[in-house]
């Protein structure tokens, strides 16, 4: 998982391989190590509930995403355009999150995409 945050806004980018573990009930994660002594860590996951929500601590948290809007858009894959977000954050700002399957390893999984 690829995870790029600036501001209010944070893309996580995900594979083939990624995305089927999620699809069988599992996590993806990204861990970095920080000479700080703390690790920081994304996880992402799939859950049946109606919206995302977010868990977890700064340091370490989860993005938990609606299982049926992710098989809709496993339906329209290979695809640039992602899956997207918006939650609520402390003082009023929402955080936008962009959810997206890499297109050039999904083409490469699942053929050209139909015109």
């Amino acid at each position: 998982m690829k995870v790029q945050w600036q501001g209010q806004s944070l893309r996580l980018r995900i594979d083939e391989a990624e995305l089927q573990r999620l699809r069988d009930g599992g996590e993806v994660e990204n861990r970095s190590r920080l000479p700080l002594g703390d690790d920081c860590v994304q996880r992402l996951r799939l859950d049946g509930a109606g919206s995302a929500a977010m868990t977890g601590t700064v340091n370490d948290w989860c993005l938990v995403l609606p299982r049926a809007e992710v098989e809709a858009y496993v339906g329209r894959l290979p695809c640039k355009d992602g899956l997207g977000f918006d939650l609520a954050a402390a003082g009023g700002e929402a955080l936008r999150i962009d959810v997206e399957v890499d297109v050039r390893d999904s083409a490469r999984v699942r053929g050209k995409a139909r015109r």
